[in-house]
């Protein structure tokens, strides 16, 4: 079960570095709310697959509910309930602001992933 898989860690690796110049750099309408969502949940799988052993489909379905319950911690208010609003580090981690668009890009990267895969 466990082992580790260099490509799938080079892969979440860049993924990361994309993620981070799109958060430091992209300000727009598309890339940074949009494509930014689709890049994480595919950053997720990568980086679960460089140390997991598993079938593609349960960690695919593993990473979808782990992103859809952050986002629903999101529409909860957990930041303000945990009494972190000032911190930044849990505001970028957990967010801020519920979308249900949100949610179909997830649903997207996690469509990417298991194509990619198959």
């Amino acid at each position: 079960m466990l082992s580790f898989n260099k490509n799938y860690f080079g892969f979440a690796v860049l993924i990361f570095c994309i993620e981070v110049l799109i958060a430091l750099f992209v300000k727009d309408c598309f890339v940074r709310p949009y494509l930014g969502d689709v890049l994480v949940v595919i950053l997720i799988y990568c980086f679960l697959k460089s140390f997991l052993k598993l079938p593609i489909l349960p960690v695919a379905i593993f990473v979808l509910i782990f992103s859809f319950t952050i986002e629903f911690l999101q529409f909860l208010n957990v930041v303000e309930m945990l009494h972190l609003e000032n911190s930044k580090i849990a505001k970028i981690v957990i967010g801020t602001s519920f979308s249900w668009i949100d949610l179909l890009t997830y649903m997207v990267g996690i469509a990417i992933v298991i194509v990619v895969e198959k």
